[in-house]
């Protein structure tokens, strides 16, 4: 099945002149979010992984599906303020000011091998701020996972250049 057909395209949202790249329409769709699972678990399927990281709000559903089928625990990357429990957090930058995201500070082991999952990968500030936040607290990232990768916005290539194995389903040109 070609699951690049399945990516609903929405063009200025949220600002003029992007284009928002939907997963919802994929979701929806038994066989292709299925396939979609499937071929984020094969790369990783046969190594030992401990638990997948999903960032909010969509790495949470792809995530716990890939956790699920690696037979392992799932970790939620929340926004803080979301968890009700003791956090760890990480800020990072954005385009006009700092977010955060946390993790309850039981979740992750030192040593624990850990796969990062999300949707997409633009700009990659939030897989970065992900990534930071995992290894503050001994986890080894064994890779990252997206459906999506927009190339243009260098997020995967400074993934990359951090020294992460990543890996996208597919790629779409432009913002």
């Amino acid at each position: 099945m070609d699951l690049k057909s399945l990516i609903r395209s929405i063009p200025d949202h949220p600002e003029p002149g992007v284009i928002f790249r939907d997963i919802t329409t994929l979701l929806i769709n038994a066989r292709g979010f299925r396939q979609a699972v499937d071929e984020m678990v094969q790369p990783y399927a046969g190594q030992h992984i401990d638990k997948v990281a999903g960032l909010e709000a969509r790495g949470f559903i792809l995530g716990g599906a890939v956790a699920h089928q690696l037979s392992v625990g799932f970790v939620p990357i929340r926004k803080k303020g979301k968890l009700p429990w003791k956090t760890i957090g990480q800020e990072y930058q954005l385009e006009y000011g700092t977010d955060c995201v946390e993790i309850h500070e039981d979740m992750i082991q030192p040593g624990e091998k850990i796969l990062l999952v999300d949707d997409l990968i633009a700009t990659g500030g939030t897989a970065i701020a992900g990534i930071n936040l995992l290894q503050s607290v001994g986890a080894e990232i064994v890779g990252c996972s997206f459906i999506i990768d927009l190339p243009e916005l260098g997020g995967s290539k400074k993934l990359i250049e951090l020294g992460q194995n990543i890996m996208s389903i597919m790629a779409f040109e432009g913002l």
